[in-house]
């Protein structure tokens, strides 16, 4: 088993290598971002098909171990189990399932987080999205077919964000965020799980930002992007002003 978890970081350790050199600063976002989800679920089954590839090339010298053994004429074959390393397999079981307990526990905190908050703001109901209004905030973010923008960002011109939060819906970016948000339950020891949500979620930010500046011009853009707002600290929501990504996503903008 740990032989298996290595293995998987270890690729996953190459194909963000590969990434972060090679694809990071291009513009080809959906391609991408099908990198990112598709290597992630490569090295895990990556180390799979490497074991069973080893399993089926088995040496020529145990080839003839099984007719040994019948050959035996009426000698016992004892075999002692020692039964030392219980405690230690159960030590390292109860310490795996804790962290995801734990991991489990803060992703719920996260969910309830949201589920309160969208319950504290008024919403508004459109055709393809509900807007939900937070009083005094200045937060921007959507989640599924939600879009959370507070009163304090209604009283700019708040239609280019509205439109950049569009973008992450009708593309379906929550999905991406939740599907490392439970990769982070299964392996919350593993910190490559967490390099890869962030990615993530600059590469969808970049998409979003891309979209909208065909339509409208970019150093208008630009500028609103420069106003640093704060954000509320949920990993698996499209946030429209992230302090990190501002400059990060202007240099993309200008290319």
């Amino acid at each position: 088993m740990i032989q298996y978890i290595l293995e998987c970081i270890a690729f996953q350790l190459l194909f963000l290598v590969i990434y972060d050199f090679f694809l990071k600063k291009e513009t080809f976002f959906q391609l991408n971002r099908v990198y990112l989800l598709g290597t992630y679920v490569l090295s895990i089954i990556l180390p799979w098909v490497k074991i069973e590839a080893f399993k089926q090339q088995v040496p020529k010298t145990f080839a003839g171990y099984p007719d040994f053994l019948w050959n035996l004429s009426g000698q016992v074959v004892s075999v002692e189990v020692m039964d030392t390393n219980v405690f230690q397999l159960s030590w390292y079981m109860v310490v795996f399932y804790a962290g995801m307990f734990v991991a489990t526990v803060l992703f719920g905190l996260k969910l309830r987080q949201l589920y309160l908050l969208r319950e504290s703001g008024k919403k508004i109901r459109y055709a393809n999205f509900t807007q939900v209004i937070i009083e005094n905030s200045s937060l921007a973010f959507s989640f599924f077919k939600s879009i959370f923008i507070g009163d304090k960002v209604l009283k700019m011109k708040h239609n280019t964000i509205i439109e950049h939060e569009l973008v992450h819906i009708k593309q379906g970016h929550t999905w991406d965020l939740l599907f490392f948000e439970l990769m982070r339950i299964v392996g919350w020891f593993n910190p490559l799980v967490y390099v890869y949500q962030n990615r993530t979620a600059e590469l969808h930010e970049y998409t979003a930002d891309a979209q909208v500046a065909k339509e409208h011009k970019s150093e208008h853009y630009q500028q609103l992007l420069s106003q640093v707002f704060q954000t509320e600290q949920i990993s698996f929501i499209n946030q429209f002003f992230t302090q990190s990504l501002i400059k990060k996503r202007i240099v993309m903008l200008q290319k």
